[in-house]
């Protein structure tokens, strides 16, 4: 059975269902679909709205932010803009040594574009990418 034709959802690990709520709806602004269990823990995960439909499962996990990668990228028009609103509400954009930022923390995507990152309170790493 070819998984290309299932819909597919980004799971990411929090160490704090609720820290985690106050951060992806509160600072992220994503709207919950539902909650339900995780593991051991009754209301322990979120399912999160992006793009018109389900795209984000966080869930509580002993395993939080044991990765360093990027867990999942959204893809903006206008990165400055959401840059600055996500500026505006909190978020810490990352800065890695090897690739040169402007002043909102952005830096040329490899082939042309434009990439920001920022972290969850647990370390998980996200992106926000643009064609221009």
């Amino acid at each position: 059975m070819p998984l290309s034709t299932h819909h597919l959802r980004a799971s990411v690990a929090v160490s704090d269902i609720q820290k985690a709520v106050a951060f992806y709806e509160g600072v992220l602004g994503l709207r919950a679909l539902r909650s339900g269990p995780s593991a051991t823990v009754a209301d322990g995960s979120r399912v999160y709205a992006s793009g018109g439909g389900p795209a984000l499962n966080v869930y509580q996990s002993v395993t939080a932010g044991k990765t360093s990668a990027t867990v999942a990228t959204w893809y903006v028009e206008d990165i400055d803009q959401v840059v600055d609103e996500l500026t505006s509400s909190g978020v810490e954009f990352v800065r890695y040594e090897q690739f040169e930022h402007d002043d909102k923390g952005i830096t040329a995507r490899a082939g042309g574009g434009r990439i920001a990152w920022f972290q969850d309170p647990d370390g998980n790493t996200f992106a926000l990418e643009a064609d221009v």
